[in-house]
């Protein structure tokens, strides 16, 4: 919604919006943008995402957070209809990188306020974007049509666009062979992957995404409340066979959180990662001992994954390969549908679990954010005051990029130390899509959809 922005000193931020319209006809505004900040960051909304302001260091966004302030005291201001001013405490010159996420994207005060949990429906919501949804069936499809109120309403080409929510891999090649479907999801069978390669080769789209593949361990309950143990199964966890043989789609075996293919680089090689398998498992075998597990007392604890063929099979590989490589290790498998699975992890109802983060923008923070203690989204409960002060330190007005990119990696030295969780690979972006599909990329390693370029050229 912006056509242009300026800060002077990376602390104060000028936005200047376009003319744009909702696609009821009101005219899109900066008040839109501030009630929608306030309303991210209310404790009354509970929103996961309400540390992602605190996180962009804008004015008095935790003291809000924590209901210490109210809303109306956050740093956002509309200077008028059509400038909007964002007044931050640190400078963070990546700040308009933070701004395309969907958390800080605007909605429709008075739609909100008038349907209340219903302002998403089809019927009554608002929006300003290419695409308005004209149907919801839950768990079957969303279906979305152009919105003739979009300011650049001309570019958009497909007159429908139907989004399903297809679980499983294999049933999602199944009905794109089909002809039942255009694009598959951002992930393919890995049985199926070679022969679905040679077979319809260029309809194969595959790509580095800025996303992490990793076991979240939770650090308030035993086992995982003793970092001797999350060391041990660290060390035990073989990344290569999982990335090459397990998934074999070009999946990077990953040592550090943050994807090494972020804009600026982040670059940290755990001391241990140079041992040989042998060492590792010796290691990992004496840090278990000194924890109290051993053949007569053997280390058993539950993995929770959600619903998806390829989450199974990875759960299945790495619970043999501990079991195999340390011998004492016990690990029951526990499967969840997708909604209960996130609640399980939300509420802390888990030892270990399957987890990915996937940047909400091209920078380090926005996977080292995660593990700040006072993160919304840190559902391990991992809390290290060293790492937050590190953290805070990269937004200090002395720090260049040069000697943040040091300091996000003095963070994933401090994470590795801590054993804050089990890093296993980054993706790869794999999808199949149809070729008379024109317009769509995978060049964007955050992997968003840019629909409004697509169409449809048979």
């Amino acid at each position: 919604m912006a056509s242009e922005w300026s800060s002077e000193d990376n602390k104060t931020w000028i936005f200047k919006l376009r003319d744009a319209k909702w696609s009821n006809g009101d005219p899109v505004t900066a008040q839109d943008f501030v009630y929608s900040f306030r309303r991210l960051v209310d404790p009354a909304t509970g929103s996961y995402y309400a540390s992602y302001l605190e996180d962009a260091k804008v004015a008095n966004a935790q003291a809000v957070i924590d209901g210490k302030m109210p809303v109306d005291k956050l740093g956002v201001e509309a200077v008028d209809d059509k400038t909007l001013k964002i007044t931050l405490v640190e400078p963070v010159p990546y700040f308009p990188d933070m701004m395309i996420h969907s958390s800080v994207q605007p909605v429709h005060q008075a739609t909100v306020e008038k349907f209340g949990d219903k302002w998403t429906d089809p019927a009554n919501i608002v929006v300003n974007g290419p695409f308005k949804p004209t149907q919801w069936i839950v768990n079957e499809k969303i279906v979305l049509e152009p919105n003739p109120a979009y300011y650049n309403a001309s570019i958009v080409k497909l007159p429908q666009l139907t989004i399903l929510p297809i679980s499983q891999a294999t049933t999602d090649v199944m009905r794109y062979q089909a002809g039942e479907i255009d694009i598959t999801a951002s992930e393919l069978p890995p049985e199926q992957f070679n022969d679905l390669k040679a077979k319809l080769g260029d309809e194969l789209k595959n790509a580095p995404t800025l996303c992490t593949y990793y076991y979240d361990l939770n650090h308030s309950k035993a086992p995982f409340d003793n970092p001797k143990v999350r060391q041990a199964l660290t060390l035990a966890m073989d990344r290569e066979a999982i990335a090459d043989k397990v998934m074999g789609q070009g999946q990077i075996s990953a040592y550090q959180f943050t994807p090494t293919a972020i804009k600026g680089g982040v670059s940290y090689t755990p001391a241990w990662k140079s041992w040989d398998k042998a060492k590792r498992i010796e290691e990992a075998k004496k840090l278990l001992a000194e924890a109290g597990y051993n053949e007569k007392n053997p280390l058993n604890f539950d993995l929770l994954y959600d619903t998806n063929e390829s989450h199974k099979k990875i759960a299945v590989a790495a619970s043999s390969l501990w079991k195999d490589s340390l011998g004492f290790v016990n690990v029951n498998l526990v499967n969840q549908e997708w909604k209960t699975y996130l609640d399980s992890r939300r509420n802390g109802n888990y030892q270990m679990a399957r987890a990915r983060w996937c940047g909400d923008y091209n920078e380090a923070s926005t996977f080292l954010n995660l593990r700040k203690s006072n993160n919304t989204n840190n559902w391990t409960r991992y809390n290290n005051p060293k790492y937050d002060e590190v953290m805070l330190q990269t937004l200090t007005a002395n720090v260049d990029d040069a000697a943040r990119i040091k300091l996000y990696e003095t963070a994933e030295s401090l994470m590795d130390q801590d054993a804050s969780q089990i890093n296993i690979f980054y993706y790869s972006n794999v999808r199949l899509v149809k070729p008379y599909i024109q317009g769509y990329s995978n060049k964007d390693p955050l992997d968003q959809w840019h629909a409004k370029y697509w169409s449809v050229n048979k």
